[in-house]
């Protein structure tokens, strides 16, 4: 979509699905963790006192968080109990950033993924809030398709 003086507006957050293993889970309410960093070593150079050499060594992947009401649906509760009681079973997956018109446009994969934290909701007798379960999944890597 193009805004103002022919600039592209930015994609909403808001707008977004989740598939695991070609299933789509819709009703997730957030996903946080889409994060990669490179670590650096720092090298310093003899005669060289303007600046010191970074140079990139490993990169890390943080957990994708997936957070999402609670309903009768517990495949994420399942999976987490799998590697629990030692069904080890790993997944791919991807996080979908949608436009205005409902069209894909950022797609990020992830590939080896499997529950390594499950969280459930606050209960308060006094709250109408929506209980959400929490579940976090290690993986190896993101990748983004084109």
């Amino acid at each position: 979509m193009v805004g103002t003086a022919g600039k592209p507006d930015p994609f909403m957050s808001f707008r977004f699905r989740v598939e695991i293993d070609g299933i789509t889970f819709a009703q997730m309410s957030e996903v946080t963790g889409l994060q990669i960093e490179t670590e650096i070593e720092s090298y310093e150079e003899g005669g060289v006192n303007d600046f010191v050499h970074q140079l990139p060594k490993r990169t890390k992947y943080q957990h994708i968080i997936f957070k999402r009401g609670i309903t009768e649906l517990d495949q994420m509760w399942q999976w987490y109990q799998d590697v629990i009681n030692g069904k080890f079973e790993r997944k791919s997956g991807a996080i979908i950033l949608i436009d205005a018109t409902g069209e894909d446009k950022w797609r990020w994969n992830f590939s080896a993924a499997y529950p390594v934290k499950w969280s459930g909701p606050d209960l308060k007798a006094d709250s109408n809030t929506i209980a959400f379960e929490t579940i976090e999944l290690a993986h190896h890597g993101i990748k983004k398709d084109s």
